[in-house]
């Protein structure tokens, strides 16, 4: 869900102009997944840019407080929100943790790095949502340490009915800066795309999984 329309604008805006976000209709990227996609997040890149970082920071943190109030920690999952987490967590002066996909086969075997506490609130911050898998791997990993997960809030979504349906199954809240549509929006007033990318890219959303096969 998107909270604010002209917040989710300038997301879009701002990932395209640091090329966080690629669209290559033509020369399609292949996802670990096996899909082939025309599009591209790797938002992990606005890292490298400080105002760019601060805006998300700021406005992933107000929203937490305006749709959660303020939790007990900020929680981010391995690796892309890593960073993002812990800028939000800084923020809001709150702890953080991170998790990962899985535990450590080694050490502490630990699947969720820092301090967490039976009964605190969380909220999960990533930095995109695709099919949801991973993301709802770590609030499970969260559930499973007694956490109380409040939600969700990324960068991005696809908006696959796949992912929605995943966390409606889960009864996680998801709240995201921008989306796809916003993104598409954006990348057409910018002429980023052409009439017939538009196109393409609205026949891949309809069906990723069996597109250009």
């Amino acid at each position: 869900m998107i909270l604010n329309k002209e917040t989710a604008q300038k997301t879009a805006e701002l990932l395209l102009q640091i090329n966080a976000i690629k669209l290559q209709p033509q020369n399609p990227f292949l996802w670990a997944s096996g899909w082939k996609s025309p599009i591209y997040c790797d938002n992990r890149v606005t890292l490298s840019y400080p105002s760019i970082r601060n805006y998300l920071r700021e406005n992933i943190a107000n929203q937490i407080e305006t749709i959660y109030g303020k939790p007990d920690v900020i929680a981010g999952v391995a690796t892309g929100a890593i960073g993002l987490g812990m800028l939000v967590a800084d923020y809001l002066n709150l702890p953080f943790v991170y998790v990962r996909p899985e535990a450590k086969s080694h050490g502490r075997q630990n699947q969720i790095e820092g301090k967490i506490e039976s009964n605190q609130s969380v909220v999960v911050v990533e930095d995109l949502i695709s099919t949801g898998k991973s993301s709802l791997n770590a609030v499970s990993a969260l559930r499973d340490s007694k956490a109380n997960v409040k939600g969700m809030i990324a960068i991005f979504t696809y908006g696959f009915d796949l992912a929605n349906e995943n966390f409606k199954k889960e009864k996680i809240d998801l709240h995201t800066l921008t989306d796809y549509t916003t993104l598409l929006i954006q990348a057409e007033k910018s002429n980023y795309i052409s009439n017939k990318d538009m196109e393409t890219l609205n026949a891949w959303r309809e069906n990723p999984a069996h597109w250009n096969k």
